[in-house]
């Protein structure tokens, strides 16, 4: 019979071999996520960086999720802000500009969201969000940092508007419960429009998510279930939605849901050139088939049909 020492030895041996093996597979896994992919790194045009750019994974993680942090923190902030300023019909921000200059402030607060939030979604827009990283990392960041603006305006209008204290109607009793529940609805349904979207374009965790991956960002195709099959601007509609449906309306809030439900109205026109520029006729198709506002009525009629192509990988379809 072998000795007890033998038997130590041999115990220790396969387990030694055993935590080896399970080291190993998992050092292979970790590989996988932060080496450099030398095929993608021939793709610069992709928004991946070269390896020039960034010889060392840990800068890639790190900025990675550096972004996606800062994105989703702000994004947060922005969110409730927003939620709760409309809810109380802007009466309870922390403005507190002077007259005459509270006027100008609260008008400059109210047009640099649709301006920006415009010229983002152009070309020129585009190529300057792929700036806006360090290390060659911009254009897969382009999502991410895109999201990121969007929040920190919607941030500064809903905590920086200076209130009138003008109120021009409040519900109370049912009606304040009635209103309640629409403005709560509203906000699902934005939140539903979003995830039919593509909830990770729409975040703004595409382009950071696949930066920490070391992959191209995989942009959701053009969105045509969900909410989007009843009409073609869901988002748009639920944000005009969450406008109008406040308990409280006040001058402040009633020039906010004017202007912007108009852009709501208006702006996705542009979205759709974009739209059929990338899809052609299948997007001339869809355009055809659904209403573009609401779900009853004539719809927009097709302006015809464009000979598709493929989209490049940093061309993004836009959030919203």
């Amino acid at each position: 019979m072998p000795s007890a020492r033998a038997l130590l030895g041999v115990i220790v041996s396969r387990g030694a071999a055993r935590c080896g093996a399970v080291r190993a597979r998992w050092w292979r896994v970790w590989e996988s996520m932060t080496t450099t992919n030398t095929a993608s790194e021939r793709q610069d045009e992709t928004g991946l960086a070269t390896a020039a750019a960034s010889p060392r994974p840990t800068a890639r993680i790190a900025v990675a999720l550096a972004y996606g942090f800062i994105c989703h923190v702000i994004f947060a902030l922005a969110s409730l802000a927003m939620a709760y300023g409309l809810f109380t019909g802007m009466t309870q921000t922390f403005g507190a500009a002077p007259q005459p200059f509270a006027a100008l402030a609260n008008g400059l607060l109210l047009i640099q969201f649709p301006l920006a939030h415009s010229f983002l979604l152009s070309a020129r827009g585009r190529a300057a969000l792929a700036r806006l990283a360090p290390l060659g990392f911009g254009k897969t960041l382009a999502t991410t940092t895109y999201a990121t603006i969007a929040s920190l305006q919607l941030l500064a209008l809903f905590t920086l508007w200076t209130p009138t204290g003008v109120i021009v109607w409040r519900a109370e009793g049912a009606a304040f419960a009635a209103m309640s529940v629409a403005y709560a609805a509203s906000w699902v349904l934005l939140a539903k429009a979003s995830s039919d979207a593509g909830l990770q374009l729409q975040s703004g965790a595409l382009g950071w998510v696949a930066l920490l991956r070391n992959r191209e960002p995989a942009f959701p195709d053009m969105p045509e279930k969900g909410l989007f099959m009843i009409v073609r601007q869901p988002i748009y509609v639920s944000f005009a939605l969450v406008l109008w449906t406040t308990p409280t309306w006040t001058v402040d809030q009633l020039a906010i849901a004017g202007l912007y439900t108009a852009y709501c109205l208006f702006a996705p026109l542009l979205k759709e050139r974009r739209f059929l520029r990338l899809y052609g006729e299948r997007f001339a198709r869809y355009r055809a088939r659904v209403p573009y506002w609401l779900p009853f009525g004539n719809h927009r009629p097709s302006a015809g049909g464009a000979r598709a192509r493929s989209r490049p990988p940093h061309e993004t379809t836009g959030s919203a």
